[in-house]
């Protein structure tokens, strides 16, 4: 008599312990990319593109479990997700109930392709690679030739193991281990929005526009991009705050690990950077500010940095007395740490994919690529900057009603000579032009759009 084979799981690596523990009604680590084709999506193709695509993505094909020490991934055996019409309002909670409970959501819209994920399966740079595939593989279901490479995987390869490793642990052995500065940041207040609102404000403009802007300071574009957000932070701020009640400002940058460490993993890989200015040593001009990140993001981008940092992440996990304790008191004390530090010591969010590379045939099929960070933890907005092409979209995402920060963002932009489109999916927008038409309750975010040029 045969043996049934034991069925196998993933421990979840670093950066996806935190996720589930900050899971509430009202908040799910959620994130979307979406891929903007020149042709409307047939979506029974697209179901057929899923359900190819999936089984070279493990990673993905998961749901999680929860035991009495540690949460972990297992691999789902029953049916494929359900590709599904877009809704208004992206990026909301998911359920984590286990078997059937997939972590990542398909939508199409018009002439979109939009993947949700949660985020303790993969941080962007996994789940871009899978939509890029998951499209590849559409657009050759409807007769397009499109070759393997170039942000495209082969899906009748089997995933090799390295790609689901925890990279983290595999590089968090650095023989100093920095500490961490806790300091409470200035933080937006604004008016909360009605349940399940999240409000998206998407720039678009020319990655040349963006080049020769931040050129002109000596910046790269994250540099440029990071120091806009602070001032626009540091604008808001003066307006709102007597002087005396002026806090740092600061951003949570995630930084991108693989191109410092060789991997090939396609789950998390990441860790956060806080570059920032203390008004409270005086306004900032904005040379000052791009000035100070160019030089904090020239010390802090180096594996040796970058090694000690992951270190001083995985202590915890390594402790002894955390790995005994249940997973309850694990979420108490996860829990408690994040909202009484690691939330407060960021002023807003921003996260650069970097440019999107897919090979030449698929180039004329697509025309633009979008990331949204999904809901903050509390009342900030995220940011999240993608480039395909010679466009940039910068998306913003909260669930507030006021849009003071983008305003000053945008306009920042603009008196640097950026020329910028903006879309929302806000009734009503301060940003658009009341010429434009109304949207439609299915319209995904950043498309089709009230819109107008800054």
């Amino acid at each position: 008599m045969n043996k049934e084979k034991p069925k196998e799981w993933y421990k979840l690596d670093l950066s996806a312990n935190v996720y589930p523990t900050l899971q509430r009604r009202t908040f799910s680590s959620v994130y979307r990319l979406t891929v903007t084709l020149t042709n409307e999506v047939r979506p029974v193709i697209l179901q057929q593109a899923l359900e190819m695509t999936l089984p070279r993505f493990p990673e993905f094909n998961v749901s999680l479990h929860t035991g009495l020490f540690w949460r972990y991934l297992e691999p789902e055996s029953g049916p494929p997700p359900r590709v599904m019409k877009d809704v208004r309002n992206p990026c909301m909670p998911m359920k984590l109930n286990g078997h059937g409970s997939r972590l990542i959501r398909v939508y199409y819209y018009g002439c979109q392709i939009s993947l949700e994920a949660f985020h303790s399966l993969s941080d962007g740079n996994g789940a871009l690679l899978f939509i890029q595939t998951m499209t590849a593989v559409y657009l050759r279901l409807t007769g397009i030739v499109i070759p393997v490479g170039e942000g495209i995987l082969d899906i009748t390869e089997t995933p090799p193991a390295d790609e689901m490793e925890d990279a983290y642990m595999k590089y968090a052995n650095s023989g100093v281990t920095p500490g961490r500065i806790h300091e409470k940041t200035y933080r937006v207040r604004g008016t909360k929005e009605p349940f399940y609102t999240l409000n998206i404000i998407a720039g678009e403009m020319s990655v040349d526009d963006l080049k020769a802007a931040a050129h002109r300071f000596h910046a790269t574009i994250t540099e440029y991009l990071t120091s806009v957000l602070l001032y626009a932070l540091q604008e808001d701020q003066a307006r709102r705050q007597e002087s005396y009640l002026l806090r740092p400002v600061k951003i949570a940058l995630p930084v991108n690990l693989r191109p410092f460490f060789p991997t090939k993993t396609m789950r998390n890989f990441i860790t956060m950077m806080y570059p920032g200015i203390d008004p409270r040593l005086g306004t900032y001009t904005f040379e000052e500010i791009i000035r100070q990140i160019h030089f904090y993001m020239q010390f802090s981008l180096n594996d040796k940095f970058l090694r000690a940092d992951i270190t001083t992440n995985a202590q915890t996990q390594k402790n002894p007395f955390v790995r005994a304790a249940p997973l309850f008191v694990k979420d108490i004390i996860v829990r408690r740490f994040y909202k009484r530090v690691q939330d407060r010591q960021s002023s807003a969010g921003l996260t650069n994919l970097g440019v999107v590379q897919i090979p030449d045939e698929m180039r004329p099929w697509v025309r633009r690529v979008d990331a949204i960070m999904g809901q903050p933890f509390s009342a900030r907005t995220n940011c999240a900057v993608i480039s395909y092409g010679n466009t940039t979209t910068v998306n913003f995402a909260d669930s507030i009603v006021e849009t003071d920060i983008e305003r000053y963002f945008f306009r920042k932009l603009v008196q640097d000579h950026v020329h910028v489109t903006i879309r929302s999916n806000r009734e009503g927008s301060m940003f658009c032009s009341e010429e434009s038409s109304e949207t439609s309750d299915h319209t995904a975010a950043g498309e089709d759009t009230k819109c107008h040029t800054v």
